[in-house]
């Protein structure tokens, strides 16, 4: 069982796709962290973030398994990741790895934004998460605020806008939903509301293909 979830930052496909495999009972995996986990380690090892080569070294050492969700969300390397997003032999090569991961086992919930369109698109079922820019930067700054950091909206409204128009403009795998993606608008939902949502999307999507 393969569920794809995508959708620009802040947008609640985390916290989704979190519940969803538990409900479920399967596998997760944010791909996010992915590219997280390549531009932290370019960072730590003061590697420029458009060599490729060293970006994909990293990306072939990777343990999908165990990535450290909490030290990888930090806000700094999220743009590091949107930069690092955009070169074609690192997509590559996570997305190979990404698709091993999802199909060991009894399947899996991947989150992202090329998860129903090129990473699983043979994926049981597909939402594409979204919510209005002025919603997602207030959850953001409220989540940076949550651990101790400071944020003030404007900020982070212009830096979702600026990771929205480069997650949608790159040349390969842009942000955009699968044709057959159900859409998702998070804007004024409260967590539980969307999940209830979302798993009644899921389980008919099950029930389509049964």
């Amino acid at each position: 069982m393969l569920i794809a979830i995508d959708g620009p930052a802040a947008s609640g496909k985390g916290t989704l796709a979190r519940r969803l495999a538990a409900h479920y009972g399967l596998c997760h995996l944010d791909t996010g962290l992915t590219f997280r986990a390549v531009g932290a380690a370019l960072l730590a090892a003061h590697r420029a973030l458009d060599d490729e080569a060293a970006a994909v070294a990293v990306a072939e050492q990777l343990d999908l398994a165990s990535l450290d969700r909490e030290r990888l969300n930090r806000h700094g390397i999220g743009e590091a990741a949107s930069r690092v997003a955009v070169m074609p032999d690192l997509r590559s090569a996570l997305v190979s790895r990404q698709r091993a991961f999802a199909h060991t086992g009894a399947g899996a919930v991947l989150d992202g934004r090329d998860i129903g369109t090129v990473v699983l698109p043979d994926a049981a079922a597909k939402l594409f998460v979204t919510a209005d820019p002025a919603t997602r930067a207030r959850r953001r700054a409220a989540e940076i605020r949550s651990r101790g950091g400071t944020a003030r909206d404007a900020d982070i409204l212009a830096d979702l806008s600026r990771r929205d128009r480069r997650d949608a403009e790159r040349a390969v795998a842009p942000l955009k939903p699968a044709p057959d993606a159900y859409l998702l608008d998070t804007t004024g939902m409260d967590i539980e509301t969307a999940f209830r949502s979302a798993v009644d999307i899921v389980d008919q999507a099950r029930d389509e293909r049964a």
